[in-house]
């Protein structure tokens, strides 16, 4: 709370003009002859389809994620067949000759392996025409990930906001329970869902390629040329423009990676348009986190002739994760922003529908306007990774005087407030002239079943928890900053080894790393390659001791860990491929780990660089809780982890229990609820649940008690004097 009352947030535009200013808070302002704002996933997914099949040369794809399976229209059951992703893209690029589609999604964390498609490159590459291509971007920072979410189509029109084409995004503004068109690939009903996506043309749309053909090249290091003139139009017909010639700013999120300068125009337009605003500010956001923005929220709060604040959320986060992190770090936020609201001017509401207990329809849109004179779509949050860690996009329009433009922009908040109140646009614009307020107009129409309804929040002031900001970090956390995080000083290492050890070994791995990540390994085995190899091991008493040594194979090779979990997970079913997955994750732990100690600490110090040099050294006198959290947020490949936490000399005590904890969500997770164990019961038993459980608990509890053995220890240990203390060779 403290870095939110010390932090200062200002702007120095001129009141005199318009807010989007290219270099400072937007990337470009370039002209649309048409956009149109969609509200909700129906309209976007039919819009996109009806784009791609008017496509003639080019159709690009960015998103957080994606999913082959996923149906673009629901209108019955032949279309919702007819139209999933990957066959409907197939159907048009061969049946258009010279169309090419590009496909650039995340390459996502393991946390989210639940989430996502399994075995996406094969869908959306080995099975599909030669001239769709599919790659997984990890061209980011530790931690961070590809958030924009745009699709182009020949450079002439272009979509972007926070829908990603994949599950669990489809619904309608009725957003009606248990609408059996919400139905996700794997046979289940997903529930109430609320975005918006915005779509233009002209220069904004040729922008938005050009951003696609930049993000390509550092992914992939090829060039992509723009598409030139089309013949057609591929304005998706039934996409009634909401304006018509304006100018449309375009604003990113860029991290700070590699050669790369970091972009924070998200962040700075956020800033400016807050500072500029002067009757209400209305916004739509899935987090609600953002120090920043929290300031600048604040600083207007306390005008006496301020701006009223109305602000729509989800009244709880989706998942455990979120909901302890995200949903406690709005918490702080919201008692920052009601201590500075003497004049009563803050309204948070999250929506209710029939049906729902609590509410939980998620909102997951992205959007801001102020005073009728802006409105932005796009794909950043409220939170602090969409200001500087995650990339992003946003669009946004101004009025600048127009009243055409202000009348539409006041129309679409009325829409949006409508759908969230169960009444129609006409009576939220009645009611607002008739009160002058958003808030007011809320009070008023609020309270039928399909409701907006007060955020509480705790009169306590909570605390954040741990992890916290590496979650929703501002900026990219370097992996000497992630261990720091862990252990308490840096500690000389003395001790000479040979270097040429260790030449051979570390260039042999990097070597291999390549190829996995870019060459033709990760393609030809897959975790089903390997399952169907393995098969024959299910009922073998050989089993035991031909899984763990395939793992200290695999480890040697360089081939990823997650791989090998999912084909175990294929081939055994729990509690036994938890059991051979710990089994052979440990064996290989511990093999590599001997590699990196006969190399020596300076062997691997002098080859690996500086980043690991430093790591190395600081990892010379930390526990079990350090080594989990780099099995959890890995700061390198498998292997090279365990080589060169051989090399630092990391008690093997603490080393093995480390990874044992921070294994422990990923294998249990792939375990318990891959596909093939789905298949393999259709009603799963009480077995996989209580062995969830049971592990959670374990995990946990081990986790508690080492952090407060380590915490008693390292409290002796600063109490002795620094001759007495410990030295690790």
């Amino acid at each position: 709370m403290m870095e939110m009352q010390e932090r200062g947030v200002r702007s120095d535009l001129n009141n005199d003009r318009g807010i989007l200013s290219p270099g400072r808070n937007c990337w470009v302002k370039v002209r649309a002859h048409r956009a149109s704002v969609l509200i909700d996933g129906a309209a976007y997914f039919a819009a996109v389809k009806r784009a791609v099949e008017k496509a003639e040369k080019t159709v690009y794809i960015a998103g957080w994620d994606i999913d082959s399976r996923v149906s673009l229209l629901r209108d019955s059951p032949e279309a919702t067949e007819t139209t999933r992703l990957a066959g409907f893209l197939n159907r048009t690029v061969r049946r258009r000759r010279g169309l090419r589609a590009y496909i650039l999604i995340w390459d996502f964390s393991l946390v989210f392996a639940l989430e996502r498609e399994r075995l996406l490159a094969f869908k959306l590459d080995w099975k599909t025409h030669r001239r769709i291509r599919f790659r997984m971007d990890g061209n980011h920072p530790i931690g961070g990930s590809h958030h924009q979410k745009i699709v182009v189509v020949d450079d002439s029109v272009a979509f972007s906001g926070g829908l990603d084409l994949s599950r669990a995004r489809w619904d309608t503004p009725d957003h009606i329970v248990d609408d059996p068109r919400r139905m996700d690939p794997p046979g289940k009903i997903h529930g109430p869902f609320h975005d918006i996506q915005m779509l233009v043309d002209g220069d904004a749309a040729r922008s938005l390629g050009s951003l696609f053909r930049q993000r390509w090249l550092r992914a992939e290091g090829e060039t992509l040329h723009p598409p030139g003139i089309v013949r057609d139009d591929p304005w998706p017909p039934g996409a009634i423009p909401d304006f018509r010639e304006v100018d449309v700013g375009i604003a990113r999120t860029e991290p700070d990676y590699d050669d790369h300068r970091e972009v924070r125009e998200v962040e700075s337009l956020y800033v400016d348009a807050i500072a500029r605003a002067q009757k209400h500010i209305y916004v739509e956001s899935q987090y609600l986190t953002s120090v920043t923005v929290g300031n600048a929220l604040a600083e207007t709060l306390m005008r006496p002739n301020g701006p009223e604040v109305l602000i729509i959320v989800s009244h709880q986060s989706s998942g455990w994760l979120e909901e302890s992190i995200m949903d406690s770090k709005r918490t702080v936020l919201l008692h920052h922003l009601r201590s500075a609201d003497k004049f009563g001017r803050l309204a948070v509401y999250y929506p209710a529908l029939p049906g729902l207990e609590h509410g939980d329809m998620m909102i997951h849109s992205k959007l801001f306007i102020s005073d009728d004179n802006l409105i932005r779509v796009g794909s950043s949050n409220l939170s602090n990774r969409s200001m500087g860690l995650d990339t992003e996009c946003d669009l946004v329009i101004e009025a600048l005087g127009d009243s055409d433009v202000r009348r539409r922009i006041a129309a679409l908040r009325n829409t949006l407030m409508a759908e969230h109140l169960g009444t129609t646009a006409a009576k939220v614009a009645q009611t607002f002239r008739s009160t002058g307020s958003l808030i007011s107009t809320v009070e008023q129409l609020r309270g039928s079943l399909r409701t907006l309804v007060p955020l509480e929040i705790n009169s306590s002031q909570p605390k954040e928890l741990i992890g916290s900001n590496l979650i929703d970090a501002e900026r990219p956390i370097k992996p000497e900053q992630f261990i720091e995080q862990f252990i308490a000083e840096d500690v000389k290492i003395p001790g000479k080894y040979r270097f040429w050890k260790v030449i051979v070994i570390l260039l042999l791995l990097a070597a291999l790393g390549a190829l996995w990540t870019w060459g033709p390994l990760g393609e030809w085995i897959t975790a089903d390659t390997l399952a169907s190899w393995g098969a024959g091991l299910r009922d073998n008493p050989m089993a035991a001791f031909a899984v763990p040594l395939v793992y200290v194979l695999g480890g040697l090779v360089m081939m990823p860990l997650v791989l090998l979990v999912l084909a175990t997970a294929l081939v055994f079913e729990p509690p036994l491929s938890i059991a051979y997955a710990y089994a052979g994750s440990l064996a290989s732990a511990l093999v590599t780990y001997e590699v990196g100690k006969m190399a020596g600490r300076n062997s691997v110090r002098r080859i690996a660089g500086t980043k690991l040099n430093k790591i190395s050294r600081l990892m010379a006198r930390q526990g079990p809780l350090t080594v989990a959290a780099m099995r959890i947020v890995p700061v390198a490949p498998y292997t090279i982890v365990n080589v060169v936490m051989g090399s630092a000399r990391v008690r093997l005590q603490s080393y093995i229990v480390g990874t044992v904890i921070g294994l422990a969500p990923g294998i249990v997770t792939i375990s318990l609820f891959t596909d093939s164990v789905q298949r393999a019961a259709s009603d799963p038993g009480p077995k996989s649940y209580i062995m969830l459980i049971v592990v959670g608990v374990a995990a946990v509890s081990g986790a508690m008690c080492i952090k407060k053995w380590i915490s008693s220890r390292t409290d002796r240990e600063r109490d002795r004097p620094k001759e007495e203390r410990s030295r690790f060779d």
